[in-house]
């Protein structure tokens, strides 16, 4: 089935974040280009894309800074307004995605979107069950060590599907952007679930400290 939006999606791009299919995330917005984007957003699809920023931003960062051209497309779940003017925003991943064509750069970007669908698994098939019990068991040795290993504390249903396991550990770990976008861009869901595990593996007690990404979650 077609996941794709059916009209070109807003892009909201940040500093240190890649967002996973499934995943939850909270977002505060407050530039004028992105209160915009909120708002047209909420009298269209209430979706937005989430990119990741490419390195260099910063010389660029209040014009139109490169991203990367894999995504995830989110649809809001509850937005609330502010005194101030700015948005509190809860979104889920829903489908990953390829941005295209832009087709509008003021006051914020808007792209052509491809969905890019997972490969069809079996929640049931061995490998799925072993790479499942594989996340949980990381997902409780590295609970203590919160902010140390996690962005934020995942969020997913454990009786859930594989590919929601994995898309709220991917998204709240703390990994190189590098990584997270290597694992968006796998298309099996149950080889995106070993590769995520092995890099849980590397976390934990001796790993190296990992500074967190600046304004993550914040335009």
């Amino acid at each position: 089935m077609d996941q794709s939006p059916k009209r070109p999606v807003p892009v909201f791009p940040l500093p240190g974040v890649v967002l996973f299919p499934g995943a939850e995330m909270h977002l505060h917005v407050f530039e004028l280009r992105y209160r915009t984007m909120v708002r047209d957003a909420l009298s269209s699809e209430r979706l937005i894309a989430l990119a990741t920023l490419a390195p260099g931003y910063e010389q660029d960062y209040h014009g139109s800074p490169a991203f990367h051209p894999l995504g995830c497309v989110a649809r809001f779940d509850d937005v609330e307004w502010l005194p101030n003017d700015h948005y509190e925003l809860r979104v889920t991943g829903t489908v990953r995605a390829h941005f295209g064509r832009m087709v509008r750069e003021f006051p914020y970007r808007a792209h052509v979107i491809e969905a890019l669908p997972d490969a069809p698994y079996t929640e049931s098939d061995p490998m799925a069950l072993m790479a499942r019990q594989g996340l949980l068991q990381e997902r409780s040795r590295l609970a203590p060590w919160g902010a140390e290993v996690w962005l934020a504390p995942p969020v997913f249903d454990p009786a859930g599907s594989l590919a929601a396991i994995v898309g709220g550990l991917a998204t709240a770990i703390r990994l190189p952007d590098a990584d997270k976008l290597e694992l968006l861009g796998e298309d099996d869901v149950v080889q995106r679930a070993r590769r995520l595990r092995e890099r849980m593996l590397l976390l934990g007690p001796g790993s190296p400290p990992s500074a967190p990404p600046p304004m993550l979650g914040q335009n």
